[in-house]
């Protein structure tokens, strides 16, 4: 089985290192763009099993990126986790009214989003060893 792609977007760059160097310890294969816009790029050859997306950033903003993927790729399954060190309500209620979205609050420990993914994955794997009942 191939390794697990995860796509983190961030201008920050110093977040993108911390977060490739444990991810990529824990076996994934971390792919990372500084903006939206270079992320769809990069989504235009592979699609990710995962995307971590920071909200803020110059140019083509999280928001505007996660609605991007969307439209763009709505068969597309892959969960979006976006951070943000915004606390409002307002970018809470935003995520909850995308699919697919979850909300992460910065700082974030990269130990907690690998066990995000962990679970995530976890959970992938058992639904798909699940045989469908409606098949027999």
């Amino acid at each position: 089985m191939s390794k697990r792609t995860i796509l983190i977007v961030d201008d920050e760059a110093h977040v993108i290192r911390v977060l490739r160097l444990m991810l990529e310890r824990e076996g994934y294969e971390v792919h990372s763009a500084a903006d939206g816009a270079e992320a769809l790029g990069k989504m235009s050859a592979r699609l990710p099993d995962v995307m971590v997306s920071d909200i803020q950033m110059d140019g083509m903003n999280g928001r505007e990126l996660c609605r991007t993927v969307r439209e763009r790729y709505p068969d597309a399954a892959f969960p979006i986790l976006v951070m943000t060190s915004m606390t409002a309500s307002a970018e809470r209620e935003w995520v909850r009214g995308l699919a697919n979205v979850e909300f992460l609050e910065k700082p974030l420990s990269p130990r907690q989003l690998v066990a995000r993914l962990a679970s995530h994955f976890a959970a992938l794997s058992t639904q798909q060893e699940t045989p469908d009942a409606s098949a027999s």
